[in-house]
């Protein structure tokens, strides 16, 4: 058998990153995320693995992002038992992410079951707290720029990629065969407020290389202008603003923001409450790298106090915290969870304060078709929560200075720096115009051999 890479998810999507890569005697699964957005592509995670579980190997994590690692606690459960390689960060997060994403699964399906708007009888989570604890004991620490066996013949390595905490590009290299593969991940901007920026790219024969931002250009950043009109706008009108927030670096990055501008007197001292247990507790994550010195995160960062305490900060750890947020009695700001409005307790936010046209929804980060953040994006004018429609009287925001995603311009610029062409680039984890974009600027501005591949898809490595 020659070596091999399959694409089995994060093709013609932006979510459910999945590639195979394998030799003759071994199989090495990059990344295990879950399929979000439209109907069609959730319902790929119900589909069984288009390999058997059992008969890979390995796998390795990227980062933390459902996107990335949010199936596989069904994936162990269904049948694999081997390593899974990933940083501390990737790690520590995940099991922030994987053990909120069950809980939100039951949350969902015994929400449906008692409202009755499942199509099925007896409505169950993808997967449950048990599955997510035995995929957590399989999971192996890895250090950044260490050399690791992952397989018997193949080995990765870590190198920061500056998008979330523990965020990597793996570079994998088949000895045997003197081949290498560089997979980007998802790939942070060069200005991260927290974290430091992507490296250079190893050399590697073939490049896969997300595009989520294949086809744009982020806006110059504005000092958070925008946020700080949108706020202040609310306000007046005695209405509140709700923050739909990745509870992972989103959050942290949009606390700090609110600092900034607290601290510069641009918007009014008001409540700010954050109202996510994945969130909080992802905080204190990103609170013991930051004391610890973690050679991730910026050297530039103050020192001494919390960066993430914009003042009147409020955590909202009980159900009961939580509900009085549906109604707020006075302006404030609520940073909830998730981040493209797909479940979570900004939902329950949502459907109390969408609509009041006095208050504000501000849309901070990417929102794939087919989720309520893109529909809110799109100017919807309800979106339906819990089997109910609800109307949208409030005002939609897009701050999209908040993206920590590499714009198109800053993915070719970090390939450029790569020591000299691979083979072949295969783009992915991008929808289908976006990708097409990036094919095409890489292919001008790079003169590579430069492939959008099919879900499915196989190619040579050898």
């Amino acid at each position: 058998m020659a070596a091999t890479l399959d694409f089995l998810g994060g093709v013609g999507t932006v979510t459910g990153s999945r590639f195979l890569v394998g030799t003759a005697s071994s199989r090495l699964l990059v990344d295990c995320g879950l399929f979000q957005g439209l109907r069609d592509l959730r319902r790929r995670n119900w589909e069984p693995f288009p390999v058997d579980p059992a008969g890979i190997d390995s796998v390795v994590l990227s980062h933390a992002h459902l996107d990335h690692c949010g199936y596989l606690p069904a994936f162990c459960r269904d049948g694999f038992t081997g390593p899974v390689f990933a940083t501390k960060g990737t790690a520590d997060l995940a099991a922030v992410v994987l053990r909120d994403s069950a809980h939100l699964l039951d949350e969902d399906a015994r929400h449906a079951k008692e409202h009755g708007y499942s199509k099925h009888r007896s409505p169950r989570p993808l997967y449950t707290d048990a599955d997510v604890d035995s995929s957590l004991r399989l999971v192996k620490p890895t250090a950044f720029d260490v050399d690791t066996a992952v397989t018997h013949d193949i080995r990765a390595q870590f190198a920061p990629a500056g998008h979330i905490l523990g965020s990597s590009t793996v570079h994998v290299r088949l000895p045997d065969l003197g081949r290498t593969v560089l997979f980007s991940g998802d790939l942070g901007r060069p200005a991260h407020p927290l974290l430091v920026p992507p490296g250079p790219p190893a050399a590697a024969d073939v490049v896969v290389v997300e595009s989520t931002y294949g086809d744009r250009r982020h806006a110059p950043d504005d000092g958070g202008a925008l946020l700080a009109q949108a706020i202040n706008r609310a306000v007046r009108r005695g209405g509140s603003v709700v923050i739909p927030a990745f509870a992972v670096d989103r959050t942290e990055v949009i606390l700090l923001a609110l600092r900034r501008l607290r601290a510069d007197g641009a918007i009014p001292d008001i409540p700010i409450y954050v109202d996510s247990p994945m969130a909080l507790a992802a905080l204190h994550i990103y609170r013991d790298a930051i004391r610890s010195h973690s050679p991730e995160v910026r050297g530039d960062l103050p020192a001494g106090d919390d960066l993430f305490d914009p003042g009147n900060l409020h955590e909202a750890t009980t159900v009961a915290q939580s509900t009085a947020l549906n109604a707020p009695r006075w302006p404030c700001i609520i940073v909830s969870a998730s981040g493209m409005v797909s479940g979570g307790r900004v939902l329950h936010h949502l459907a109390g304060l969408l609509p009041d046209e006095n208050n504000t929804v501000v849309l901070a980060g990417y929102q794939a078709v087919g989720t309520r953040g893109r529909d809110l994006l799109d100017g919807a004018t309800a979106v339906k929560i819990h089997g109910r429609y609800v109307p949208v009287r409030a005002e939609i925001v897009d701050v999209p200075a908040f993206s920590v995603h590499a714009d198109a311009g800053e993915v070719v610029a970090w390939l450029a720096r790569m020591p000299a062409p691979p083979d072949v680039c295969y783009i992915v984890h991008g929808e289908p115009v976006a990708a097409q974009a990036l094919r095409s600027r890489i292919q001008q501005e790079l003169g590579w051999t430069v492939v959008a591949p099919r879900l499915g898809e196989r190619v040579r490595l050898d």
